[in-house]
């Protein structure tokens, strides 16, 4: 497996970490608070795998005035602070990244304060917490490629080395524009219907798998697969 990949980039959120549902849900609440209605599921299917700077860009537009002052750090804190008692990793997770021979990091777009503490309340700091990289860290986040190519040139691999394990069609997008395979992860809570591994394909990953467990088995038979 070694000898055809250099690198393994995780998202964080609906990858490590099953989060996407607590996060729709206070990010739906925090938005209704400021005065644009929206549900979770509005959240989920058109902000998931972006960055909340970018999502409010977006409502800022549409809303055609800008967020209350202090939108952001309040949303940052409320997901802390709801994090403590609902968080848990997604299944199989941590025994997946044990019987990993790759080098491995973490690319995900939320705040590296909140990557860190994630980690931290789901036990998986000690595996996972030691390169973080953030969409806070370049100038365009997902779906453009720039976090996983800064992610891919600061740990010395090829982007064409590269795997990426995402769960969102932006993520997906980043990953294939940035020249790397993709795998899309649909195992987290927030996936309630049959149509997300199809609308991961379409975005351009190259395999989907919905147990965390199937990583290291579907590593090495990429692996084998992209051998001469």
């Amino acid at each position: 497996m070694t000898s055809e990949f250099d690198l393994l980039l995780f998202d964080c959120d609906g990858v490590l970490v099953d989060s996407e549902v607590m996060s729709a849900r206070c990010v739906a609440e925090s938005l209704r608070s400021a005065g644009y209605i929206i549900d979770e599921v509005a959240v989920l299917e058109r902000f998931m795998g972006l960055s909340n700077p970018a999502m409010c860009q977006i409502i800022e537009s549409e809303m055609g005035r800008p967020l209350p002052d202090g939108f952001l750090e309040d949303l940052r804190n409320r997901l802390l602070d709801v994090s403590e008692g609902e968080l848990r990793p997604i299944n199989g997770v941590g025994e997946a990244v044990d019987r990993l021979s790759l080098p491995y990091c973490v690319a995900s777009s939320s705040h590296p304060d909140r990557i860190r503490r994630y980690l931290e309340i789901t036990h998986l700091a000690d595996r996972l917490g030691r390169h973080i990289f953030s969409a806070t860290m370049v100038t365009r986040g997902k779906p453009a490629p720039d976090l996983f190519l800064h992610a891919a040139r600061t740990m010395g691999a090829r982007p064409d080395r590269c795997i990426v394990v995402e769960d969102s069609k932006a993520g997906v997008r980043a990953g294939k524009a940035a020249g790397m395979t993709v795998f899309g992860f649909t195992g987290g809570s927030h996936v309630t219907s049959a149509d997300h591994a199809p609308k991961l394909a379409s975005a351009g990953a190259d395999l989907t798998f919905d147990a965390m467990s199937e990583l290291p088995d579907l590593l090495s038979s990429s692996a084998t697969e992209r051998a001469p």
